[in-house]
């Protein structure tokens, strides 16, 4: 998932050096905390947060389809 995540925001920034993907597990379920550059945090997110919610549902369809829980948060 950590490479899924970091793959597809490397493709959305315009500092692609500067993504970086924390993993964390949390009462049993893995937290992705995605870091990019503060010039490219709009670029992620996208218009209405549309963006930042296909990642997430990204995400969370991969851990279900193995058997796990998961999500992702966007660090500013």
């Amino acid at each position: 998932m950590r490479q899924l995540v970091l793959h597809v925001a490397r493709g959305l920034v315009r500092e692609p050096g500067k993504v970086r993907v924390h993993e964390v597990v949390e009462d049993g379920t893995t937290v992705l905390e995605l870091e990019v550059a503060p010039s490219d945090v709009g670029r992620v997110v996208g218009r209405e947060g549309r963006t930042a919610h296909a990642l997430r549902v990204l995400v969370e369809a991969l851990a279900r389809r193995r058997g796990e829980r998961a999500t992702l948060e966007i660090l500013d």
